[in-house]
């Protein structure tokens, strides 16, 4: 589809290399798996740990808030390396800097699991994170040169599927290894996993190597990146437990955030070189999709997170049974991913995003009406539901992303539109949790005005209390949990129904994209969107 210029920047000057032909039998197949398992272990590192903070913070002798570091390590050093994707791989091929990334992963998670106390575990933490940041756009853009452009919807839809069960599996392996066996083994268990992903990687793609160039390092521009990317990230990790701006601290993470933000903004789109390739922003289908995939996913992951909180702490859930009622959202979803693959490149993307986004409300308005007497079934269906909303709601976003670009831009278009996804699991669970509280803060004095002396609901429940054998102080403590239980499930129902309200507003968002039919996600070759 023709559009002005402004749609369509010119690409930086670069080596353009020759198309590759794609895989086909048992390369294609072992390709695939490698680099699925790839991504799949990168994914579940960003949620396995969830679960055993209080067995790691136990074990090294420190508070479990002093072991949240241990995620956010992770969370700032990958936040970091993600934007870097595209001049790395300039720097040293796609295919040895994806096979370098797999290795330090190993690396870095045996050294993990050797850690002997909560500083070097911290250290290995910021590593893994920071050698994990290329490994899911690099594994995207290998995937995309694997396959015929017809079936590069297929190719997207085997990485789609891995991001959508790993974050569910995570805390539910998480747990179930730190129960049964000890905490270093999530990950260990990523050793066995790399090193077969790596040497299949390299007997499959070594020969299909990308072009090189010895490209100048911005050095001004990654200070900055760092120092932004770093101080809103620690801002959104820790705000919550330093009360936000009442914190002279995250009033200071706030500021140097946003100083260093536009001056890297000049920086990046002034340098003959840049760090990070901002022009991609020019381009329409770009910036919709990753406005559109940094909102919805912000969302979803906060909701993600809320729903097991909810029910471990105020409806008597263990861990591993909440993790059993976000489970079934693996289902639909591997149903339906592969047939979306398949008609991505016929069908008009933003139709399919409209229908993810319409079946997402649906499940946050179902979730809206939840009470404090849900069954276990009552729960379960809107999770299944929510499996068709996630299988239309990453391949054709991504296809929206990559359309339209050349093969040299998509590692940069990649990296930059998963960097938009790991900020916006940071931002919506920093978010979320936080309105979920003072939401609760708050129903919670309104529903106590009702418990006095005077009010009879009130009087007869004291009086069966203390006919039961209760004292009055054991009276008030039952009430007020059963208060709080009240007050937190009103909460999470509002912010429930507010995600879905702002999901059907989103729809509007996803109809600005010129998508370009016939061709799907990034191996459409260039030209106009």
């Amino acid at each position: 589809m023709a559009s002005d210029n402004a749609d369509n920047p010119p690409a930086p000057a670069s080596r353009v290399p020759a198309e590759l032909p794609p895989l086909t039998g048992s390369k294609l197949a072992i390709g695939t798996i490698a680099l699925s398992l790839a991504t799949f272990m990168n994914v579940l590192d960003t949620s396995i740990a969830n679960v055993s903070i209080p067995a790691i913070a136990g074990d090294l002798g420190v508070s479990p808030d002093q072991g949240t570091w241990v995620i956010t390590s992770f969370g700032v050093a990958n936040a970091i390396s993600l934007p870097l994707t595209g001049w790395l791989t300039r720097r040293f091929g796609q295919v040895k800097l994806f096979i370098a990334s797999v290795v330090l992963f190993v690396i870095a998670s045996f050294l993990c699991g050797l850690a002997p106390s909560l500083s070097s575990l911290i250290v290995f933490r910021v590593i893994q994170g920071a050698v994990a940041g290329p490994m899911i756009p690099l594994s995207q853009s290998i995937l995309l040169t694997s396959y015929p452009k017809s079936r590069a919807g297929t190719a997207l839809a085997m990485w789609a599927m891995t991001t959508l069960v790993a974050p569910v599996v995570g805390p539910l392996l998480g747990g179930w290894i730190t129960d049964n066996i000890s905490w270093p083994w999530i990950f260990y268990i990523n050793i066995p996993v790399g090193i077969g992903a790596a040497l299949a990687t390299w007997a499959i793609y070594h020969k299909r190597e990308t072009p090189t160039a010895r490209v100048p390092v911005d050095t001004v521009g990654l200070g900055l990146l760092v120092i932004w990317v770093g101080s809103m990230q620690i801002m959104l990790d820790q705000g919550k437990d330093l009360d936000w701006f009442n914190s002279s601290t995250i009033v200071a993470l706030a500021c140097i955030a946003v100083v260093a933000f536009a001056i890297f903004l000049v920086w990046e789109l002034t340098e003959e070189h840049p760090i990070v390739d901002l022009t991609l922003f020019g381009r329409r289908n770009f910036w919709v999709s990753t406005v559109a995939l940094l909102m919805g996913y912000g969302l979803y992951f906060g909701n993600v997170v809320l729903l097991p909180l909810w029910l471990q702490q105020y409806m008597g859930y263990t861990a591993t049974l909440a993790g059993m009622v976000l489970a079934p959202v693996g289902l639909l979803a591997m149903v339906f991913t592969p047939y979306i693959g398949r008609i991505v490149h016929r069908v008009d993307p933003r139709i399919l995003v409209t229908i993810s986004f319409a079946i997402f409300a649906v499940v946050f308005f179902m979730r809206a009406n939840f009470t404090t007497e849900a069954s276990l079934w009552t729960l379960l269906v809107p999770t299944l539901i929510q499996g068709a909303g996630a299988a239309t709601f990453f391949i054709p976003l991504l296809t929206l992303t990559l359309s339209g670009l050349p093969p040299e831009r998509i590692p940069n278009a990649s990296g930059l539109s998963n960097f938009a996804r790991i900020t916006a699991g940071s931002f919506g669970t920093s978010i979320t949790t936080t309105l979920w509280e003072r939401r609760a803060s708050l129903h919670h004095a309104q529903l106590v005005q009702h418990l006095t002396p005077n009010d009879p609901g009130a009087a007869q429940a004291f009086a069966n209390l203390h006919a039961s054998g209760l004292a009055n102080e054991q009276s008030y403590a039952l009430l007020n949990r059963l208060v709080d239980s009240q007050a937190f499930m009103l909460s999470a129902d509002e912010i429930f129904y507010a995600s879905g309200i702002i999901f059907i507003a989103m729809i509007a968002l996803v109809w600005l994209a010129r998508p370009q039919l016939g061709a799907a996600g990034g191996a459409a070759a260039s030209g106009a969107h």
